[in-house]
């Protein structure tokens, strides 16, 4: 086994002092130049620059600024390209580890979350950042004693055999390749946003930012990329908020004022729960959601009275020789309607669902200060609803944190820095950068929620903002409106608005320049670039060192290995472009869904095999197996979505309750009982695995 390095063996003390006032230098300058082209773009607006071409602008820059880091940063070296030399400062590594990190669902979709669910959305929050408290107490120290440069590389060693490092291999790579999904997803969110593009187009330009870095320079691009996103990222989430705080209260400080207008916004719900139009919306889409009900009881013989209905209707014009607009759109209602019953039954049972939630007061959301649904003192049914949001709440805060732990691209930066200690150092300023924008998410939901309640409910139809059009115009499942009561005033239960654009919009509600929006575009951008380029980055180093030098090709030369990761890479990025361009799900399911699977298949098998010399490689092994299995099976069984992809026809009812988005609990649970009994009863490991136990536990020295 290479033994694990500490800093590269050439450099002295000195030259890292150097290095790091170099990198303070390039980037405070990088700093104002961001400043001043943010400033410059404002004037610009002024003097009557088109919104598009501000759009182009900051969509063109920052590509190419992550481009010239990428092409500047470019390597053979096989440290270099996987672990950036092992010389990344803890305060960079801090940083690019928080960019790293907050991903599109962070960025995009957390305070959206925040707004639809209110407090059930701090599951989220406490378990993300508990996360980090995992990871540097369990795992992150002696990941980077270990001193390879991955986690199936650390499982290979620990375990022995080729049965571990290629379980590790494969469950890195699953899931890895859904984050990175809904990664490139928000990418094209983002681009047809800024650019005007089609969304499916929007994806392949993103595209090309996230290769230019992880494809030429691996780690090294990666790292110093991702340094100047973070910037870019904290930059665009913190200054619409702070707007909307003065804007609101006088007071520059959201996080401080959170509570003071939360209070204002119940007040309103309690308003909007009572007033006549919203009453008489909801009894519209309680009739809807009846009649469509109706339907789905035989829906071959619904379809048919429809058709036929249809039919008769648009003869009926014709007889009449009625306007030719009416005729117009009686053809449109009857080509529009399902060809067959299957299709027919999907789309009424999807209608029916949003009708329900609509004829609901407040539009489906809960009351933002209410802890859970239900109570706790009312009925039988009261307190079991009561009891289920809570255990629900829990159990996701449960998978969140683990599977923070446990992510592969997570940990793989603790492999950059130049010591132990600073591993250490580098998750608590992880943390710290983090903690930036996770304390300001629940300021900013409360205060856009504030924004639409006081202003956008009640404006008359013909006079709502014109953002509101052009979002409508990316995605109709991301905002739309519809005068339901045909009485010309937007009630609450007439928008439907979607998590994902909720802070990319915040700019745009709270009346800034549009020059505010593109840099919330740019920053939504930056934290989805970067979440991709080390996303990618650990599927290519999971097939290229892991399958193919250590277990196909241990001669390969480093020129090759690389060569091979680049490969590997590219084509990973197409697929997961191509997967994304179909919208499988939202952004936080498909992210949520990538912390259970990587709990599930990691976290036990990474934890005992560092604490516990007992565990056995084939125990391990079955431990991974089973964890990810039942995760998997969970999921794919009471997801409706994943069911109709998978063809799976018969649902499965929910285990206590526990929704999907939550599975790896069960695995996790699993994974753990697997391991532990299987260790006692096979063979202990050799005594090379014990070895490195004691190595990584208790080292000699470190600096």
């Amino acid at each position: 086994m290479t033994q694990p390095t500490e800093g590269r063996s050439g450099d002295s003390r000195a030259a890292r002092d150097a290095f790091r006032r170099n990198l303070g230098t390039v980037y405070r300058w990088y700093v104002g130049a961001f400043v001043l082209f943010v400033g410059a773009l404002a004037v610009l607006e002024q003097m009557g620059l088109p919104r598009r071409w501000i759009g182009f602008i900051f969509l063109l820059a920052t590509i190419l600024l992550y481009a010239g880091i990428g092409i500047m940063s470019r390597t053979t070296d096989a440290e270099e390209y996987y672990v950036a030399g092992r010389r990344v400062p803890a305060v960079y590594n801090g940083m690019a580890t928080a960019a790293d990190w907050m991903s599109a669902a962070s960025f995009i979709s957390l305070a959206g979350t925040l707004y639809l669910t209110g407090y059930s959305g701090l599951a989220f929050i406490m378990g993300w950042s508990g996360g980090f408290c995992l990871v540097a107490l369990l795992l992150a120290p002696y990941l980077r004693k270990f001193g390879q440069f991955t986690i199936p590389d650390f499982l290979g060693e620990r375990y022995g055999g080729n049965l571990p490092r290629l379980l590790g291999i494969a469950a890195a790579i699953f899931c890895s390749f859904t984050y990175v999904v809904a990664q490139i997803y928000g990418v094209g969110l983002i681009t047809s946003r800024l650019t005007g593009v089609a969304f499916e187009l929007g994806i392949f330009l993103g595209l090309g930012g996230i290769l230019v870095c992880s494809f030429l320079g691996g780690m090294r691009a990666v790292t110093w990329t991702q340094v100047t996103q973070y910037i870019v990222l904290i930059a665009a989430y913190l200054i619409p908020v702070v707007w909307l705080s003065v804007k609101q209260t006088g007071v520059p400080v959201p996080q401080a004022i959170y509570g003071f207008q939360l209070e204002k916004v119940t007040a309103m719900e309690k308003q909007l729960i009572q007033d006549p139009g919203e009453r008489e919306v909801r009894e519209i889409y309680q009739q809807s959601a009846i009649v469509l009900a109706e339907k789905l009881k035989d829906p071959r013989a619904a379809l048919a009275a429809d058709k036929a209905a249809a039919t008769r209707e648009l003869a009926d014009l014709r007889a009449r020789n009625a306007p030719d607009a009416e005729i117009v759109a009686a053809e449109k209602a009857l080509y529009g309607l399902p060809r067959e019953a299957g299709t027919a039954r999907r789309q009424w049972a999807a209608a029916a669902e949003t009708a329900a939630t609509k004829s609901r007061p407040l539009n489906g959301m809960p009351a933002h200060a209410q802890q859970f649904s239900g109570d706790p003192d009312g009925s039988d049914a009261e307190r079991l609803e009561f009891d289920v949001s809570r255990r629900n709440f829990l159990a996701l805060i449960f998978c969140l944190m683990v599977g923070t732990a446990a992510l592969p691209h997570i940990l793989m930066r603790y492999y950059t820095t130049p010591s132990v200690r600073e591993a250490r150092e580098s998750v608590a300023w992880s943390l710290l950068f983090i903690f930036a924008l996770y304390v300001t998410a629940p300021a900013l939901a409360v205060l856009v929620k504030y924004e639409v309640f006081h202003v956008l409910v009640g404006t008359p139809f013909d006079q709502l903002p014109a953002w509101m059009v052009a979002w409508s115009k990316v995605d109709p499942s991301l905002l739309s409106v519809t005068d339901v009561n045909k009485d010309n005033i937007l009630q609450l239960n007439e928008l439907s608005i979607g998590g994902d654009i909720i802070v990319l919009a915040t700019p745009e509600i709270g009346g800034l320049p549009y020059v505010i929006s593109g840099l919330v575009a740019a920053g939504g951008l930056a934290a989805a670039l970067s979440t991709a380029d080390g996303l990618l980055l650990t599927i290519a180093s999971s097939l290229s060192h892991d399958l193919y030098y250590k277990m196909i090709d241990p001669n390969a030369s480093t020129a090759r290995r690389v060569t091979i990761s680049k490969m590997v890479l590219l084509i990973v990025a197409l697929s997961a472009a191509y997967l994304a361009a179909q919208k499988p799900a939202d952004i936080l399911f498909l992210v949520s869904a990538a912390f259970s699977f990587a709990a599930a298949a990691f976290f036990p098998a990474l934890t005992l095999g560092i604490f516990w010399k007992r565990t056995t490689g084939i125990a391990a092994s079955l431990g991974m197996v089973a964890g990810l299995g039942v995760t998997s099976y969970y999921m794919l069984t009471t997801q409706p979505w994943l069911r109709d992809l998978f063809g799976v026809t018969t649902p499965v009812r929910l285990w206590w309750d526990i929704q999907p988005i939550s599975a790896g609990v069960f695995g996790v649970a699993l994974g753990f009982i697997v391991i532990i009994l299987a260790s006692l009863v096979t063979r202990q490991s050799d005594r090379r695995g014990r070895d490195l136990v004691d190595q990584v536990r208790y080292p000699r020295q470190e600096r």
